[in-house]
C-alpha cells in the first residue's frame, strides 16, 4: 500500500497545493481519438465537454489534438494548434478559472499555448523523445511537465515491448528522464507510466500491481487508464463498456499512490476519489 503524498505545482508563479489525488478531464478536440465517445470536433461538442468536465469536478483540463492511438493519422504542427486553438479559445470563455494542461508532444505547439492561451501545464506522452527542443522549451516557459513513457511513436510502440522487468525499466526510464529535466530546469516533473503504451495487456497489470514502486522516483505520479485496451481486451468487451474496469483500476491506482487520474468519465473519477479520501484519511490510518 503507497498513500497519497502531498506535492504541489507552480503555475505561472501560483503555488497550488494539492493535499489530495487530483482529477483530470480529457477534452479531445480530435475526430478519431480511440474512444468514439470522446470525439469533439465542432464548437457545440467542444463547448458541451467543458462545460460536462467542469460540472462533474475536474480539477484539470487536458485538451489535446493530436490522436495517439496505435496507427493514427499523423497531423501537421499547424492543424494541431489549429484543432488545440479552438478549444483553448472555448475553455477562456466556459471556464476562464481552469486549470489547463495541454496533450502535446510538440515544442512548437507547445510554446504557442502557452504564449497564446496561458495555458497551465504541457502533458507530452513522449517526454522529449520525438521533439529535441521540447525539454528546454518546458524548462524556459516555466510550467509543470508531464513525462510519459513511451517507446517509438504512436505507429511503432505496439512492436517495442520488450522488457526485462516491465516495471523496473519504466521506473529507471522515467527517473532518468526526469533527471534531464530537471538539470535543463525544469522545476515541477509529473511522471506516466504509458499505461497502454509500447506495453501488452499482461504488461500493464505487472505494471499495474507494482505500482507503488514508482514512489521511488519522489515526484507525482500520473495514471491514465480511462477505457484503454488493457481494460476492454481483458473483458472481452469495448471502450463503451470499459467504464467500470476503469473505475476499478483507479481505486487500484490511488491506493498504490497515484496523483492524477487522467479520465474520459470525470464523476465517476471523482467519486473513487472521495471514497479513497474518506477510507484512508489519516484518522483511519
Amino acid at each position: 500500500m503507497q498513500f497519497f503524498k502531498p506535492y504541489t505545482l507552480n503555475l505561472g508563479g501560483r503555488l497550488l497545493s494539492v493535499d489530495s489525488p487530483l482529477v483530470m478531464g480529457i477534452l479531445n478536440t480530435t475526430p478519431d481519438s480511440f474512444y468514439a465517445g470522446s470525439r469533439c470536433d465542432s464548437e457545440e461538442l467542444i463547448r458541451n465537454r467543458i462545460r460536462t468536465i467542469v460540472s462533474q469536478g475536474a480539477d484539470i483540463i487536458d485538451i489535446g489534438g493530436y490522436s495517439s492511438r496505435p496507427n493514427a493519422d499523423d497531423i501537421t504542427p499547424e492543424e494541431e494548434f489549429r484543432r488545440l486553438s479552438l478549444g483553448l479559445r472555448l475553455i477562456k470563455e466556459e471556464a476562464p478559472d481552469s486549470i489547463v494542461s495541454v496533450d502535446t508532444f510538440r515544442a512548437s505547439v507547445a510554446e504557442r499555448c502557452v504564449g497564446e492561451y496561458g495555458v497551465d501545464i504541457i502533458n507530452d506522452i513522449a517526454s522529449g523523445g520525438l521533439d529535441p527542443q521540447m525539454i528546454p522549451t518546458v524548462a524556459r516557459l516555466k510550467v509543470p511537465y508531464i513525462m510519459m513513457h513511451m517507446r517509438g511513436n504512436p505507429h511503432t510502440m505496439t512492436q517495442l515491448t520488450d522488457y526485462t522487468d516491465v516495471t523496473a525499466d519504466v521506473v529507471a526510464w522515467l527517473g532518468a528522464k526526469a533527471k534531464e529535466a530537471a538539470l535543463a530546469g525544469v522545476t515541477d516533473i509529473i511522471v506516466d507510466p504509458g499505461f497502454g503504451f509500447s506495453k501488452t495487456v499482461e504488461q500493464n497489470y505487472e505494471m499495474l500491481a507494482h505500482l507503488e514502486l514508482f514512489a521511488t522516483l519522489d515526484l507525482p505520479l500520473l495514471v491514465g487508464v480511462s477505457r484503454k485496451s488493457m481494460i476492454y481486451k481483458l473483458l472481452s468487451t469495448t471502450p463503451d463498456n470499459a467504464l467500470n474496469g476503469t473505475t476499478a483500476i483507479h481505486m487500484i491506482s490511488l491506493m498504490k499512490g497515484a496523483s492524477i487520474l487522467r479520465v474520459h468519465d470525470v464523476a465517476e473519477a471523482r467519486e473513487a476519489v472521495t471514497i479513497f479520501n474518506a477510507t484512508f484519511s489519516p484518522k483511519n490510518q
